[in-house]
């Protein structure tokens, strides 16, 4: 079973979109996985419905971080490898999706209750943003 099998998994159990990304690559960077689900938690849905950044995107940031971020003070070259892999899966998720902006993604501002609402009455959460997870883990996968 794929990382992005796993998170799509996680995300149709009703985690959020971060948490499942995040998650989905944990045991392998030597995090828990129900630690990582409660990290990643608050960043679904454009982080916590407010039409920023997609969930998927930000879990899988994180998960770029815990592999390759700075731990040591000095360590520039940790930071720069972590940023331009960052980089990387962030132009790859916007050339396959338009945009990392959840928001721009479901043609929704979940910020607001009424289009909350009609996104879900449109099922965008179980037809969009599954997709977007899966293709957040694949690109992960592949960078990583």
């Amino acid at each position: 079973m794929t990382k992005s099998d796993v998170a799509l998994a996680s995300f149709n159990q009703g985690f959020t979109c971060s948490s499942a990304v995040f998650s989905s690559f944990a045991d392998e960077l030597g995090l828990e996985e129900r630690t990582a689900g409660k990290i990643a938690c608050g960043f679904g849905a454009g982080i916590s419905r407010t039409g920023n950044i997609c969930g998927a995107v930000s879990g899988a940031i994180m998960v770029i971080g815990l592999k390759y971020g700075k731990a040591e003070q000095g360590d520039d070259a940790a930071t720069d490898k972590t940023r331009a892999l960052t980089r990387d899966f962030i132009r790859e998720f916007t050339q396959k999706n338009g945009s990392v902006n959840c928001t721009e993604l479901l043609g929704y501002n979940l910020r607001n209750q009424d289009e909350y609402e009609a996104a879900a009455r449109a099922k965008l959460f179980r037809t969009k943003c599954p997709l977007l997870v899966r293709d957040a883990a694949v690109i992960l996968e592949k960078i990583l």
